[in-house]
């Protein structure tokens, strides 16, 4: 049986710094077409790469944000998906739900972490649920099967309000990003029963381990190596893991300058990275099948008390470190030079 592998992307628009600063306004297309001399270096990229290698890719799309942008520009880049025939799945970021308010500036200020799923009611989980299933309603897309909440945060009544909505699957799990407190969510890899949903996490690995403690990491194409997620890969299958998950954003493939998405240029070795995953599967099809997140729980949504927790030698993880830091800093005099 092949290892299905799920390059799921989180598809958003940013508050740009608004409830902190009144010069500055929320943006939208920007920071996911991530236009950079003429070209798409977002989305653009990432459907060009996928059509390429013929990848079937999840985004998980946020649709709260439709309470700031009434003019809805998350409704065509939603379609535009569907059409290139990856799966549209939900994703909901609660903190937009202050612009239901017209003081929204005042209650930012005095709201405690307007974006957290954790420690939310069960019933305001319904509503933001209902309200996202509604959108994809509006927008013409299939009811979402799966879901990923925003920060990737996570508590029971999370997974009640799925379940109360008719939604089976999520991703809402990333051990290397947030952890509950609760150890039933503690999960690193597999597919797990929690409240009635079949909960896949983003594949969580260890990336060192020094004097008795061990550092997580969650598999992202930002954050991971082409050379470290392809040992994970192998390990995964070897291991009997039935799906491993992976983690991006249309703004991770470019540089800016400005929180407002207006100056960039490429992110080279982001996109390389996706690039070089995208052949490795391509060329690797018998052991691997590239596909949609819902596509792969629907074919086989057997759960499993199994959570393997793989890892990568220091000696891979190191060379990514450096090529991280020293790349960021050429972005960002690159970016300057071009300023000036």
């Amino acid at each position: 049986m092949r290892t299905r592998v799920c390059i799921t992307i989180d598809t958003e628009f940013s508050i740009g710094g608004a409830f902190g600063n009144a010069g500055r306004e929320p943006v939208a297309e920007p920071l996911v077409w991530c236009n950079a001399r003429g070209r798409s270096e977002g989305l653009g990229f990432m459907l060009d790469t996928f059509r390429q290698y013929g990848v079937q890719a999840t985004f998980f799309v946020e649709t709260v944000q439709r309470l700031y942008f009434r003019h809805d520009p998350m409704r065509p880049i939603a379609q535009k998906i569907r059409d290139e025939g990856h799966e549209v799945q939900l994703h909901t970021h609660p903190c937009w739900t202050l612009f239901e308010h017209e003081d929204w500036r005042e209650r930012a200020r005095q709201a405690r972490r307007p974006d957290d799923f954790f420690g939310r009611s069960e019933a305001d989980s319904v509503r933001l649920l209902e309200q996202g299933i509604a959108t994809f309603r509006d927008w013409g897309v299939d009811k979402p099967k799966a879901f990923r909440s925003g920060n990737l945060q996570h508590d029971a009544n999370l997974y009640k309000a799925l379940k109360a909505v008719g939604i089976p699957y999520s991703s809402n799990i990333a051990a290397g990003v947030f952890q509950s407190g609760d150890p039933q969510y503690k999960l690193y890899s597999g597919q797990h029963l929690l409240e009635g949903v079949v909960e896949c996490p983003v594949l969580t690995f260890a990336d060192w381990r020094f004097a008795g403690k061990t550092h997580l990491k969650a598999l992202t194409i930002a954050g991971t190596s082409f050379r470290e997620t392809r040992i994970l890969l192998e390990k995964a299958r070897a291991a009997g893991i039935p799906m491993v998950v992976i983690l991006t954003h249309p703004f991770e493939y470019v540089r800016s300058r400005d929180v407002s998405f207006t100056h960039l240029r490429r992110q080279y070795v982001t996109q390389r990275r996706l690039v070089k995953l995208c052949q490795y599967l391509q060329h690797n099809s018998e052991h691997f099948d590239a596909c949609g997140f819902a596509h792969a729980l629907d074919a086989n949504a057997k759960t499993s008390a199994r959570n393997e927790l793989l890892d990568v030698p220091l000696w891979h993880s190191v060379p990514r470190m450096a090529e991280q830091v020293i790349y960021d800093k050429y972005s960002g005099w690159a970016l300057g030079r071009a300023a000036s």
